[in-house]
């Protein structure tokens, strides 16, 4: 399965962000600081950078984490953070992308160590390897897409820190050098040279970053295309640095960039951006030239579809959905889960459901304000998933942020607006750490919910009042088989069976043992039941899911997989899904897969064989 950073270069060159360090100290931040500590201190201003990069075009923004390794941190007492540094600037890369509800691609980005080397220094190079792996696994650990290596002036440095990374992660990577006036690097090497050692670790994007200029960037990206098939990228300094008024400046201006983009486009470049001075106005410039003709974001691209539910005209009763029609006939039913985008701009989430429609999903699921997190709404969502890709939506409902009134006023409008199925869930904790605090309402809970939603199907609102033409909602609910209290789980669950659920969703299970060992104390279900299932990614996230968050438990077995699988953990996660879900298709209606960090590819790899398997079935009776 090609990663999507890959698969989206194979379409046509892509557009990097500019300068980190040249937009913090425009913003005040002495040269002095510690520039990646900036990251903890204030990690707004970081995203805020992200956010401008974004909105002038980029499709991949690097992480502020070029000097976040051991030896540069000890010069300002941080070399024991190095693991909080990295992975606090992959997440607010990470929140810049979801509030922007952009597809951009986060880069993790890692310099040369600052070190010096033996015999004129005290450092060897395992030991930068070894800074490495705790830079990679780091910024790996919270999401970021790709490695980007870059500013290195050693060969034999950039080699052996690729290298590293590549034993500990299978992220594709980018490897950069900067070259003198000489065309050669600091260590003496020239563009055949580098071209040979990066080859050899399979790199998937070689070329040249900051060094002198547009100019030199350019020549050496007609050496690079000369003697390689690799793809090649281009993100040059915005000139030489001048001193004014006591500050370094550039002169390179943004006309000058587009005009660099077009002679680096023409040259054979396929990753393209900026480096020291190089601001959004930059990237901009390249980015009309990169894209030229495109609209400028924020924008939905995906093309508009019929609503599939569509608000009935007054008085007309609505055919039941197709998901109501699928569960009656205890056909197999396949969802997925998205998240709505921390912003206020949906183009990534639709563009994944029209991915997940074409490969074969029945349902998007959408939650709401998951982990206690604002997001945009899960009803503003599902409309627009509704009306701009024609798939049938499902949200989920907690009354944790609406006081009985707002409960009943948000169902009567997303039901008038063609939205019919609704997962009624109490809603997670709000942390104590939460800034402007806020307060749970909870007038009721997920028992109560469904109680309100049966009564506005049979015509009344909760005091019993009538609200006309009743409802046709179908009503889900949730259950945690791995509930530290399953007992208490299991009461509840009939609790909310008794109130009126049309179905019931599974919270993850991995295993059969599990599945059965559930169906096992639960017995007979009268309605039907939906597996969740979350395709895992790495070891690392098998260990977390099952140590740190409540009402998941990864077996041993399925943890001891991951763990052998290395880098390959991805490919192994969605076998391991696959024959779960095989194994489990005569036991349940219907899957939940859950995404994680926000990519869709796992849960796309897996509808689509379900799908085709479902196909085929069908074809068969």
């Amino acid at each position: 399965m090609q990663h999507p950073f890959l698969a989206r270069l194979d379409q046509g060159p892509l557009l990097a962000d500019g300068a980190m360090g040249t937009q913090l100290f425009a913003r005040g931040i002495r040269s002095d600081q510690c520039l990646d500590a900036i990251n903890l201190t204030q990690a707004d201003l970081v995203q805020q950078i992200h956010r401008e990069y974004i909105a002038a075009g980029a499709e991949l923004i690097e992480t502020n984490t070029f000097g976040a390794n051991r030896f540069r941190l000890a010069a300002f007492g941080l070399e024991d953070r190095v693991g909080e540094i990295n992975r606090q600037g992959a997440r607010i890369a990470r929140e810049a992308r979801d509030i922007m509800g952009e597809s951009v691609f986060i880069a993790g980005a890692i310099g040369p160590s600052g070190a010096l080397f033996q015999p004129l220094g005290p450092v060897t190079y395992s030991e930068v390897a070894d800074a490495v792996q705790e830079q990679v696994e780091a910024l790996a650990e919270k999401g970021v897409d790709v490695l980007i290596f870059e500013t290195f002036t050693d060969l034999n440095e950039l080699t052996i820190a690729v290298d590293a990374a590549q034993k500990v992660c299978d992220l594709p990577i980018i490897a950069q050098m900067s070259f003198d006036d000489n065309r050669r690097t600091a260590s003496g090497h020239d563009v055949v040279q580098v071209v040979e050692a990066l080859e050899r670790l399979d790199v998937a994007v070689m070329g040249v970053n900051c060094g002198i200029g547009p100019q030199q960037a350019l020549d050496l990206v007609g050496q690079f295309n000369h003697i390689t098939e690799t793809l090649i990228s281009a993100m040059p300094n915005a000139g030489y640095p001048v001193r004014v008024a006591g500050r370094i400046s550039y002169i390179a201006t943004p006309a000058y960039f587009a005009s660099f983009a077009r002679g680096a486009l023409a040259s054979g470049a396929r990753l393209i951006g900026g480096c020291c001075g190089t601001t959004p106005d930059h990237v901009k410039a390249m980015r009309d030239v990169v894209h030229a003709g495109e609209p400028s974001r924020p924008v939905v691209v995906v093309s508009p579809r019929p609503v599939p539910t569509a608000a009935p005209a007054p008085g007309d009763q609505p055919p039941p959905t197709r998901l109501a029609r699928k569960l009656a006939k205890r056909e197999f039913v396949i969802s997925v889960e998205l998240d709505p985008p921390r912003g206020s701009n949906p183009t990534k989430a639709l563009k994944g459901a029209a991915l997940l429609r074409d490969a074969g999903a029945d349902l998007i699921n959408i939650g709401d304000n998951v982990m206690a997190k604002v997001r945009m709404s899960s009803l503003g969502l599902a409309l627009l998933i509704q009306q701009h890709v024609g798939l049938e939506t499902l949200i989920h409902f907690t009354p944790r942020d609406r006081n009985l009134m707002a409960v009943q006023s948000d169902l009567l409008g997303a039901h008038a607006l063609g939205i019919r199925h609704i997962l009624a869930v109490t809603g997670d904790q709000l942390r104590s750490s939460t800034n402007p605090p806020v307060t749970a309402v909870w007038d009721v809970d997920a028992i109560g919910l469904i109680g309100i939603l049966k009564r506005m199907n049979q015509g009344s609102d909760y005091a019993g009042t009538s609200i006309g033409r009743p409802t046709q909602f179908l009503i889900g609910c949730a259950v945690g088989p791995n509930a530290a209290d399953l007992d208490h789980e299991l009461d509840r669950l009939q609790r909310k069976l008794d109130a009126g659920a049309d179905f019931v969703m599974t919270q993850p299970l991995f295993s059969m043992e599990q599945l059965e060992r559930f169906l096992d104390r639960v017995g007979s279900l009268p309605v039907p039941l939906i597996l969740g299932i979350v395709p895992l990614e790495s070891y690392r996230q098998a260990e977390l899911l099952h140590h740190e968050v409540p009402g998941f438990s990864v077996p041993d077995d399925v943890r001891e997989r991951m763990r052998l699988s290395g880098d390959h953990g991805a490919e192994e996660g969605l076998r391991m899904a696959d024959e779960f879900v095989e194994q489990a298709r005569t036991l349940v209606s219907g899957v939940y897969i859950m995404t994680s960090y926000g990519r869709y590819d796992a849960a796309i790899a897996l509808t689509r064989k379900l799908a085709a398997l479902r196909r085929t079935e069908e074809e068969a009776s």
